[in-house]
């Protein structure tokens, strides 16, 4: 497994081993004791959630705040996607930045996300299978988030906005700016 860090210190970027034969396709999504070691503290995660969508659906920028705030690792088991993270702890060197990265059935990529990042992802395709490990539950009291949106962002979703779909929930979501 090869494992790359973004420039979003503590996200990474890993890129499963592909066999491919007549009969299929076998990789490793991850390995738990490789992760740790290129993190330098342990991981375990306690949560897998997946999420379906169809092409134009954007889901994010979401995370969890406080006692409550969520590593996760995700990735893609059919279609393709562009994902975002945001990263929102004020102490870091990158704080306020984000990373775009194509994941997809084709790819296999997968991102881990520390504590600390917002996350959200556009469906490209017409239907999207999307997996996340979490290393703590979710806490809807302790849930947040930033609208896609956001000017001061200004993420490139390369996709017609008009055209988006996006839950009533998230287009509520504060500005970074008014995050805090």
């Amino acid at each position: 497994m090869k494992i790359t860090e973004t420039k979003l210190k503590g996200c990474l970027i890993l890129e499963p081993q592909i066999f491919e034969d007549i009969r299929g396709v076998f990789y490793e999504v991850f390995k738990k004791k490789e992760l740790e070691s290129f993190l330098g503290y342990e991981v375990d995660f306690v949560q897998e959630n997946s999420s379906i969508s169809k092409k134009g659906v954007l889901r994010g920028l979401h995370f969890q705040t406080g006692d409550s705030a969520q590593a996760k690792l995700v990735s893609v088991q059919k279609g393709e996607v562009v994902d975002v993270i945001v990263d929102v702890r004020s102490d870091s060197a990158s704080y306020g930045q984000h990373i775009k990265i194509n994941l997809s059935e084709t790819n296999k990529k997968s991102i881990f996300i520390p504590k600390g990042m917002a996350h959200g992802f556009l469906a490209l395709t017409d239907q999207v299978v999307f997996n996340y490990l979490c290393d703590d539950y979710y806490n809807p009291k302790e849930e947040s988030g930033i609208i896609y949106n956001d000017p001061d962002l200004a993420i490139d979703w390369n996709y017609p906005l008009s055209e988006l779909i996006v839950s009533e929930k998230d287009l509520l979501l504060p500005t970074f700016k008014n995050l805090m």
